[in-house]
């Protein structure tokens, strides 16, 4: 069953309000790249999250994969408690996400690409991608997938939540997600693990909003846009009655900073995840369409050089703040 509200104001109430950012390695492209043994990079991550955590931050949204579990489900899990080790030592928490619909289709296992310069996010993965979305016989594979790493992580207090799927109507999927994505939400409540349940609100799109709404223990949300339309939303939002959490914005060239966003998120006491922290293989410090290799003077995402310098000191004092 879905928390009522006040079941998600009682778990909202005994936390601190979530600051944090999307979390990958900056020695990953993608999900994949983080989480197989031969790539799992702990040392990086150690050092990463130490940077958070020096930033102030208390939260890392952080991406997993289906393809993962089905090679190897003791493995991964394994690679997850570790990284758990490493979330607790530096006073955080992991917001886990599931599945994914942006970017590249048909995700294979392996050695994964190179970047290509200057293209954000070129390297970043779908999951489960379209063929397994409209196959629904392969599904009791991704119901094994959700299920068995809820129940092994439904306790954890190093888990803030669950955030079942990523903008599930990009990558072409508007009109044939809802099948899944309804599954998801079943196999997830069927757990009903300690911590919340998400999907975040992206888009205009029905009958996903209504559905996602419904189903979600807490509002989550997308905002790359100016404060004064990020504080419209919250306002709207706001009328469901659930803690809300913006988990993905931060794009400086449209208007998304921390110096303009933070102060309405924290007035309206909204968890604020941006995407990035530090500059690495997903180029995230290009604009989505982003033409050239020459890095740009303003980055779009992240915080910080791979050395921990920040981009913007003034940034990391607000974040401190």
């Amino acid at each position: 069953m879905t928390w009522t509200p006040q079941q998600a104001h009682q778990w909202w109430n005994q936390r601190p309000l979530p600051l944090g950012c999307n979390f990958i390695p900056s020695t990953a492209i993608n999900q994949l790249d983080m989480w197989q043994a031969q790539s799992y990079d702990p040392a990086t991550i150690e050092r990463e999250l130490g940077f958070a955590e020096n930033l102030g931050m208390n939260t890392l949204r952080v991406y997993l994969h289906n393809l993962l579990w089905e090679e190897d489900p003791d493995g991964f899990k394994n690679r997850i408690r570790h990284f758990l080790q490493l979330v607790e030592g530096h006073r955080l928490q992991a917001l886990f996400v599931l599945f994914d619909s942006c970017w590249n289709d048909h995700p294979q296992l392996g050695p994964q690409p190179a970047p290509r310069p200057g293209v954000h996010n070129s390297g970043w993965l779908q999951a489960p991608g379209s063929r397994r979305i409209h196959d629904p016989e392969s599904w009791p594979a991704l119901q094994g997938y959700v299920q068995d790493v809820l129940t092994s992580f439904q306790h954890d207090p190093r888990v803030l939540g669950w955030d079942l799927f990523n903008e599930p109507t990009q990558g072409g999927h508007r009109d044939t997600i809802l099948p899944l994505l309804t599954s998801v939400f079943n196999w997830a409540q069927q757990v009903r693990p300690d911590q919340p349940l998400t999907v975040a609100l992206w888009e205009q799109h029905e009958p996903s909003n209504t559905l996602i709404l419904e189903r979600s223990d807490i509002v989550t949300f997308h905002h790359y846009g100016p404060a004064d339309r990020l504080e419209q939303e919250i306002e709207q939002l706001q009328k469901h009655r659930r803690p809300l959490i913006c988990s993905e914005y931060m794009a400086r060239q449209e208007g998304s900073t921390f110096a303009a966003c933070l102060p309405v998120l924290r007035r309206h006491r909204v968890g604020a995840l941006n995407w990035g922290l530090v500059a690495g293989k997903t180029n995230t410090i290009f604009p989505w369409n982003h033409t050239g290799e020459q890095p740009p003077d303003l980055w779009f995402h992240d915080v910080l050089h791979p050395d921990g310098t920040p981009f913007d000191p003034t940034e990391v004092e607000l974040l401190r703040s």
